[in-house]
């Protein structure tokens, strides 16, 4: 019947409530509280999170928040992240015979809108100083949200131990706490220790402030609920912390440390102490092989064990993990110089459950090392091989062979993989969905860098991977537009495709990914001096769904064809397209204006005419210098 609301007068609250907890989008809830009051009250009382940046005011925000969200119970304060009010909407246009007052006036949340846009545009050391979380806004938090479970207080540098402390005095259910780069001391952290008998997860990364005295009463208050710790940079943590959680936190699961002041002492007292570990990152250049040795003896319910730049461990130690850390699943080495490929060798023979697997610059681990891993590890799924010079072709053949269940393959500057190992791979790994090759060259004899990955590579992957999502062919100068043409024929269920530095593609190979691949969200095309307005009309018709495109330095590339894709691809959310001399202001305006969904434009600012300044100015990026 016209003019009657089916919905709100045959829906109770309660299934309204429980539609709303199932909308996992930020922006989809956002528009059913649009629809009508009581959804936006709904919508209000259903809220559980909040994410909170860079703003105006984040002590403001925070008493504003409050009064309207009475169930909140995580909050996520990242100074990292900014904060853009949108702009005030124009004045209204007086009718002919209307009352002035009227038409003068505006309604009370424009003008909060307009008050709060003018002090977000004004400069000067106080507004810097006004967006930053303060201790004032921290209690504002607390008295607002005193139910609240989950706190991220990221790089917010105002906030010291006084704000810390009456948090923790009236926050008490608090269970995981954040204080990534926030300068907190030992009475603030101590309060926590006091009054927050709950806490499960901590983070002290790069907490300047603190030292064991303020760590241990911590350790000491929650010792019975503490299951994570993370420190990093603080240099006045020592052993003495890490001895007090081996004593006191016996469900300790997880474990990060990124400190030079901890020696063998420190993590052998956790290792002994924690016997649920789990989780163990590390990057501590004066731990040695003789705290992994305790570590394979004690932790035998390791599942994660992540190793950056240790100058002290070797083989040695990785034979001890080995040997006692049957249940390793996700292994990462980075920057291990002393490992070779007897100690992966190690780890695949006696860690067969092993699901993900990252070498990050170990320069030692070569061909030999891998191949153990393909023939010991049929559950990996992930593998991630970054500036791996001796690992060559015959490594991807085994894993090919052995890993049957590799949904994953990133390969960065790896000079001795080639063609034969993609073409073991796509044989091997028919249910890879992510393959991302970046820089493989080899040198001749004259020091000229070739590509070791070509069309014949990537047309197997493009035949056999027919469940592919995701492919990145960062400047692989081999790869052409034949491999593009396998890839549309067999990977329709393609969505991210990374071709930049690809300079033998050209219109033929994007009009075959655009014909055969309509599920695309995400395309970068850049330096392609071969692509034109062919490619984005093809693109346009083919890929409705296309969300963020980079065509920067395509030279053939006009206003026409950005015309015809946008027109189209109604969901366009980001594109890049500098130094593209094709696209002029006309361009940059029909995107704008074309695209209801657009968050981002990274154009020059010459190319920017003051009308789409006015229209779109939030979401326009510019170069750092105007070339």
């Amino acid at each position: 019947m016209r003019g009657r609301d089916l919905i709100n007068n045959g829906l109770p609250d309660e299934l309204i409530l429980e539609i709303f907890q199932r909308l996992d989008s930020k922006p989809t809830r956002d528009a059913c509280s649009l629809v009508c009051k009581r959804w936006l009250s709904l919508e209000r009382f259903s809220r559980t999170t909040l994410r909170i940046g860079a703003s105006f005011s984040p002590d403001t925000i925070v008493t504003l928040l409050s009064r309207r969200f009475l169930h909140i119970t995580s909050i996520h304060v990242d100074e990292r992240l900014s904060l853009a009010l949108p702009p005030p909407p124009p004045p209204l246009k007086r009718k002919r015979g209307s009352n002035k007052s009227s038409s003068s006036s505006s309604s009370p949340s424009s003008s909060k809108r307009q008050k709060l846009s003018n002090k977000t545009r004004s400069g000067g050391a106080e507004n810097a100083e006004s967006c930053s979380l303060t201790d004032a806004g921290v209690i504002a938090l607390a008295n607002g949200f005193p139910r609240i479970e989950n706190l991220s207080l990221i790089w917010c540098p105002n906030v010291s131990s006084f704000g810390l402390r009456s948090l923790a005095q009236i926050c008490t259910s608090l269970r995981s706490l954040d204080l990534q780069g926030c300068f907190v001391g030992d009475q603030g952290l101590s309060a926590v220790g006091k009054f927050c008998k709950h806490l499960e997860e901590l983070n002290l990364r790069f907490c300047e402030g603190l030292t064991d005295v303020g760590v241990i009463d911590l350790v000491l208050g929650c010792a019975k609920s503490l299951k994570s710790i993370g420190v990093a940079a603080s240099a006045k943590v020592t052993d003495l912390s890490l001895e007090a959680v081996g004593s006191h936190c016996k469900l300790l699961e997880v474990l990060f440390l990124d400190s030079e002041c901890i020696h063998d002492k420190g993590v052998v007292a956790v290792v002994k102490g924690c016997r649920r570990l789990k989780s163990l990152k590390l990057q501590c250049v004066n731990v040695t092989d003789a705290a992994f040795s305790v570590v394979g003896d004690f932790c035998v319910s390791l599942e994660m064990l992540a190793l950056y730049s240790f100058q002290q461990f070797t083989d040695k130690g990785m034979k001890s993990i080995g040997k006692g850390c049957k249940n390793l699943k996700d292994l990462t080495l980075s920057d291990c110089y002393f490992v070779s490929c007897d100690g992966l060798e190690a780890i695949a023979h006696g860690c067969k459950e092993l699901t993900r697997i990252e070498i990050n610059g170990c320069h030692n681990i070569g061909t030999r090392g891998l191949e153990a891993v393909g023939k010991s590890c049929p559950r990996l799924t992930e593998l991630y091989l970054l500036y791996c010079q001796r690992i060559g072709n015959s490594a991807l053949y085994q894993i090919g062979k052995g890993c049957k269940s590799l949904e994953t393959l990133h390969l960065v500057d790896c000079a001795g993989i080639g063609d034969t190992a993609m073409c073991s791979i796509a044989k091997g790994c028919r249910n890879l969905k992510k393959l991302h090759i970046r820089r493989c060259y080899e040198a001749d004899n004259l020091h000229i860098l070739f590509s070791m990955v070509g069309n014949k590579g990537v047309i197997a992957i493009g035949k056999n991977c027919k469940s592919l999502t995701e492919l990145s062919l960062r400047f692989c100068d081999k790869v052409g537009d034949a491999a593009l043409v396998a890839v549309g024929k067999g990977c329709s269920f393609l969505q991210q495709l990374n071709v930049s530095g690809c300079h033998l593609i050209g219109d033929v190979g994007i009009t075959a990914i655009a014909k055969g691949c309509p599920q695309l969200t995400h395309l970068d095309i850049s330096v392609l001096q071969k692509v034109g307005d062919a490619s984005l009309s093809e693109l346009g018709d083919g890929c409705p769904m296309l969300k963020d495109l980079v065509l920067s330095h395509c030279h053939y590339v006009t206003d026409n064809g950005l015309n015809h894709l946008v027109n189209k691809c109604k969901l366009l959310e980001t594109s890049h397209m500098v130094y593209c001399p094709g696209i002029t202001s006309a361009g940059v305006a029909t995107v704008v204006s074309s695209c209801s969904h657009i968050k981002k434009v990274l154009i020059e600012k010459w190319k920017v005419s003051e009308r789409t300044i006015r229209r779109a100015g939030s979401i326009l990026s510019y170069l750092c210098m105007d070339l």
